[in-house]
C-alpha cells in the first residue's frame, strides 16, 4: 500500500513552506502566480488530498454540516435534501444526513453525535425541536436553519406561507359551497398551531361560516387505512378536505374508495406538498405546490452566511407557492 501523501511531502517537492501550500489550497491571492502553479502541479502529480479533519482543527472549522430529517423515506424531505446538498457542494461543505424517525431520544443522540463531530451548522427538518436540541446548539454556538418547518423561537427558516396557502385551499372549496375538513397530524405542532389552523379559520371567517372544531382531524401521523380517523372524516359533515401531507392524502383517497365514495364527485381533496406520489395516485391528487428544492437550497445558503458571520438580510424567508388542480378537485 502506498503511504499517504502529506502536506509536508507537497511542500518538500515544491520547495516551499507548508504555510505556502496551505495558502494555495485556500486560494489566498497573495501567493505569487509562478509559486501557485508549481504547487498545484505537485499536488496533481502526487495526487494529494488534504486531510479535512486536520484542516478543521487548524481553522476551527470542519466544513461539515448536519442535516436532520424526520423521515428519510418521505419524498418531501428527500427533495429538500437535494437542494441542500447541491448548495453545500457549491460552497465546499460536506453534509451528514441523520434520520430521527421523529423519535425524541434518537434526535437527542443525533444532536450529541453531530456536535461531537464539530459540525459547523445544522439544517433541521423535524417538527418540534427538543429542549436538549435548543440548549445544546445554543451552548455550542452552532448555527441552525429550519427547512420546510417552523418553531416557537423564530429560528431562521425557509418555507412557504402555510397560513395563506391553507386559506387559499380552503377558500377554493368554500366558493363551491363545500363543508371543508382540515386534516393535520397534531394540532400542537407549531406549523399547525401557528399557520394551518389560523389559515383555515381565516377562510371560514371570510365566508361567514362558523368554525366547527369537529372538522379538524388529527391523524397523529398514523398513515394506515385502519386508522379510524380516516373513516371519521368521511362520516362527518365534510365534503372536501385540505390535507397536510401527500402520504396522508393517499390514505384518505384509498379509504374513500373502500367506503364506496366517488372522488371528486362525492368528496374532494387538496394536499400540501406536491411530491411525485401525487402524480402516481389514481386519480392524481390536487396539491399546494411548494418549491421543495429551492427551500432546501435557500436554507443552505442562509446557513453558509451564518457560519461565516455574514449579514443575513431576512432570516425567515417565504417562497412562492401555487395550487395545481388534478383529479381530486372539481374546477
Amino acid at each position: 500500500m502506498q503511504p499517504k501523501v502529506t502536506i509536508y511531502d507537497v511542500a518538500n517537492a515544491a520547495n516551499v513552506s507548508m504555510a505556502t501550500v496551505s495558502r494555495v489550497m485556500n486560494r489566498n491571492p497573495k501567493v505569487k502566480k509562478e509559486t501557485k502553479e508549481r504547487v498545484l502541479k505537485v499536488i496533481h502529480d502526487l495526487n494529494y488530498h488534504p486531510n479535512a479533519v486536520a484542516q478543521g482543527l487548524a481553522s476551527k472549522k470542519t466544513t461539515t454540516i448536519g442535516v436532520i430529517i424526520p423521515d428519510l423515506t418521505n419524498a418531501y424531505f428527500a427533495n429538500l435534501a437535494i437542494g441542500i446538498d447541491d448548495i453545500a457542494m457549491m460552497y465546499n461543505y460536506n453534509i451528514i444526513i441523520a434520520n430521527s424517525n421523529e423519535d425524541t431520544e434518537k434526535e437527542n443522540q443525533i444532536i450529541d453525535n453531530l456536535l461531537a463531530k464539530q459540525v459547523d451548522g445544522i439544517i433541521y427538518m423535524g417538527r418540534n425541536q427538543t429542549e436538549h436540541f435548543r440548549s445544546a446548539t445554543r451552548d455550542n454556538g452552532t448555527a441552525v436553519v429550519l427547512a420546510g418547518t417552523v418553531d416557537e423561537w423564530n429560528t431562521p427558516s425557509v418555507n412557504i406561507n402555510y397560513r395563506q396557502a391553507t386559506y387559499d385551499a380552503t377558500s377554493f372549496f368554500l366558493k363551491q359551497g363545500q363543508k371543508v375538513a382540515l386534516v393535520i397530524s397534531d394540532k400542537n405542532y407549531p406549523i399547525n398551531a401557528k399557520y394551518r389552523i389560523p389559515g383555515y379559520k381565516d377562510a371560514l371567517k371570510e365566508y361567514g361560516i362558523e368554525f366547527n372544531k369537529k372538522l379538524i382531524f388529527e391523524t397523529q401521523d398514523n398513515n394506515s387505512i385502519s386508522n379510524p380517523t380516516f373513516q371519521e372524516i368521511y362520516e362527518s359533515e365534510a365534503s372536501s378536505a385540505v390535507v397536510y401531507s401527500d402520504d396522508t392524502a393517499i390514505i384518505l383517497l384509498n379509504k374513500g374508495f373502500e367506503m364506496g365514495r366517488s372522488i371528486p364527485e362525492d368528496f374532494q381533496i387538496i394536499t400540501s406538498n406536491n411530491t411525485v406520489v401525487t402524480k402516481y395516485a389514481r386519480p392524481t391528487i390536487s396539491s399546494i405546490t411548494q418549491p421543495l428544492y429551492d427551500i432546501g437550497a435557500v436554507a443552505m445558503r442562509i446557513l453558509t452566511k451564518m457560519m461565516n458571520k455574514e449579514k443575513v438580510q431576512d432570516s425567515n424567508v417565504y417562497l412562492d407557492y401555487d395550487i395545481i388542480h388534478r383529479g381530486t378537485t372539481r374546477i
